[in-house]
């Protein structure tokens, strides 16, 4: 049994349709291997079908530029020259012929190419965002496993490109972050009054830690702060995480507003904060929105408690009696504190 697969081109200006075969398949006794197109297969018709579907549109745009704009001459033809041009489905060479410009406009140079002023990024933009994104979930070698695993790369994608290619995505993405500010909330309470009924509260949470430093360049820096955190919505939305370097990032606060904008928050929709109340994670919270609440989370709460508790374990071989009224203190303090009741916990942990 033989499968042959074909590519029917159909133009506006012609009236009869161009048929080019892209592949055939064959197939004997039917087994579980032989069911359907096995994945080699596939990458081979993708290739087939990219290389046929891309030679149709370069020959219409070159054909398309081979007269002036203006007066309709045709232009005379320097050379012939190749790009190469890196798809999701793997790379392609393409005929790139240099032009002279038509004399009939002034032009800043003599001659031009078409398909490299068309072109000027080697690269597709759905390769780079598929690079992108797998080298930023796992490691530079295993994201170049999986990718030639699926795609018809054929053994060209290397760990270099990689990288290179996710540095200029993050340094993309950071210069179209606006500037960093002290305080982000905008308007006043009538702006705010009048502003459409805001979705369900933002919980936020937050924390930092410190990561162990390589010192270069005869610096003396030991360990950097780390902090991340996650923006989950009330509803059914999707979550969003941040991360960021303290002292390293110049735009903290404006990159954590920028996620909680892209989540539509509005100046009058409660944003809740869960931290450990730690000095440079509280800064980064403070004034970008006016309906923010910040809360300590129970974790770091009772870690401290927890830590009275085992002073109060070592006083009992001495004090018992004062030790158990202290073990019962610090019940009624967690208490308190669960409750909402912040003044009367404070007056007892003073105590």
């Amino acid at each position: 049994m033989k499968f042959r697969l074909q590519l029917v081109i159909e133009e506006s200006t012609d009236k009869q349709a161009k048929v080019q075969e892209i592949g055939c398949l064959e197939r004997e006794e039917l087994t579980p291997e032989s069911l359907g197109i096995t994945l080699s297969e596939s990458k081979d018709l993708l290739h087939h079908l990219q290389q046929a579907v891309v030679e149709q549109q370069l020959a219409n745009y070159l054909k398309e530029q081979e007269s002036c704009p203006h007066c309709g001459t045709i232009r005379p033809k320097k050379g012939n020259h190749t790009i190469v041009y890196r798809s999701v489905f793997g790379k392609l060479h393409l005929p790139s012929p240099r032009l002279f410009h038509c004399k009939c406009q002034p032009q800043p140079t003599r001659s031009f190419s078409p398909l490299a002023e068309l072109l000027p990024e080697r690269t597709a933009p759905e390769r780079v965002y598929l690079e992108a994104k797998f080298a930023s979930l796992m490691s530079y070698g295993l994201s170049v496993n999986v990718l030639e695993e699926i795609l018809p790369l054929d053994g060209e994608l290397n760990h270099s490109s990689l990288r290179n290619h996710l540095h200029s995505v993050a340094e993309r993405m950071e210069s179209e972050l606006g500037d960093e500010q002290l305080m982000f909330i905008d308007g006043c309470e009538y702006e705010w009054g009048n502003l459409p009924r805001p979705d369900l509260p933002l919980t936020v949470g937050i924390d930092g830690g410190y990561v162990h430093a390589y010192p270069q360049d005869g610096s003396n820096q030991k360990k950097f702060e780390v902090i991340v955190g996650k923006s989950m919505p009330a509803d059914d939305k999707e979550s969003k995480c941040f991360g960021l370097v303290n002292n390293y990032d110049k735009k903290p606060k404006r990159r954590l507003f920028e996620l909680l904008k892209s989540q539509g928050m509005q100046m009058n929709q409660k944003v809740i904060f869960l931290s450990d109340g730690g000095d440079t994670v509280r800064d980064l919270q403070l004034y970008l929105n006016p309906e923010t609440e910040h809360l300590l989370d129970w974790f770091h709460i009772t870690m401290r408690i927890t830590v009275l508790g085992q002073y109060v374990q070592g006083l009992k071989q001495y004090v018992p009696d004062a030790a158990t009224e202290m073990e019962a203190m610090l019940e009624s303090i967690k208490w308190y504190l669960w409750h909402g009741n912040v003044v009367r916990a404070l007056q007892k942990l003073d105590w």
